[in-house]
């Protein structure tokens, strides 16, 4: 059994978070959402550090590149800048054919960084160059959430018709796609051998990677389900959704912690939108529409 306790509540956003970043190496969490900042928090004193630097609109998506020393931020507006953290200053500015971008994962192996914009066109940089290797279709749609497996050699990809897609990191050719959800796909995150999907149905399905059939599935949450978060303890993931409440599950679907105020627990009180876990310190980081950063300490005793 896992003991969860709130250790902090961060405050300082004066709108709404849509993404965070743990870089443990700086031992630094990254916020940002609609703030046009990207807000850097010490991790050792739980205090605001600094405004990394500012934005053009809204960020949708951040992601760390700890060897590289770089921050990449998805922006609202379009395209992908790609921060140097130390100065800081900007790398790069990718650019992509219009919309915004809602995700971008690298892929360490290939030295690549792979984004794909509001239409569903797909982008694959250099991440030595950030010259523009390759582009294509992979869906008719708006992409708003990915997952990698470089073990598996995989890329998942969810769009807002409620279709995954699966492609093949050595080439980006398409391995399958199936409709999966009623609603846009909002969530995917590999756990063990399954890849695990949430939507805006409130549905939760463990998938089989190689046919995308449905092994288990759930109502986790009253509504879209935002995150789905692995964690560093045998077959345990975290779940966090508009309904305002964080959840701790197993791989089985049986719920191990409901972390909301209405159990008492002083938790956000509008939509969870993003969560990302520190494994140095068994730390959660929630975060939401409240404009709050939840920091949540995870024991197992």
């Amino acid at each position: 059994m896992i003991d969860i306790t709130l250790a902090k509540t961060l405050t300082g956003h004066q709108n709404p978070i849509y993404t965070l970043a743990v870089d443990t190496q700086r031992n630094t969490l990254y916020s940002a959402g609609n703030d046009k900042g990207i807000v850097e928090w010490d991790l050792d004193s739980l205090q605001f550090k600094r405004v990394l630097c500012n934005v053009p609109s809204s960020v949708y998506h951040l992601s760390v590149l700890e060897d590289r020393d770089l921050l990449i931020a998805c922006l609202r507006s379009g395209g992908i800048l790609v921060i140097r953290k130390e100065e800081p200053t900007l790398a790069a500015r990718l650019t992509v054919e219009q919309g915004a971008v809602f995700v971008a994962k690298a892929i360490p192996s290939k030295n690549e960084l792979l984004a794909v914009d509001e239409y569903g066109k797909a982008y694959v940089w250099s991440l030595e160059s950030f010259e523009l290797l390759y582009s294509f279709n992979v869906s008719n749609t708006t992409v708003r959430c990915a997952a990698v497996d470089e073990e598996k050699g995989i890329v998942a990809l969810g769009d807002k018709l409620g279709e995954i897609h699966i492609l093949d990191l050595l080439d980006y050719h398409l391995r399958i796609s199936a409709k999966v959800h009623t609603h846009p796909v909002t969530s995917l995150a590999f756990v063990g051998e399954d890849l695990f999907s949430g939507g805006r149905d409130a549905k939760m399905y463990r998938l089989n990677v190689l046919d995308l059939s449905k092994k288990l599935e759930v109502t986790p949450h009253m509504f879209t389900v935002y995150g789905i978060v692995p964690l560093p303890y045998e077959g345990l993931f975290a779940t966090v959704s508009r309904d305002k409440t964080l959840k701790v599950w197993d791989t089985q679907f049986q719920l191990h912690k409901n972390l909301s105020r209405d159990r008492g627990i002083d938790s956000h009180y509008l939509s969870i939108n993003t969560a990302c876990f520190h494994t140095a310190k068994g730390e959660l980081f929630t975060a939401g529409d409240d404009k709050l950063i939840k920091v949540w300490y995870f024991h197992q005793p």
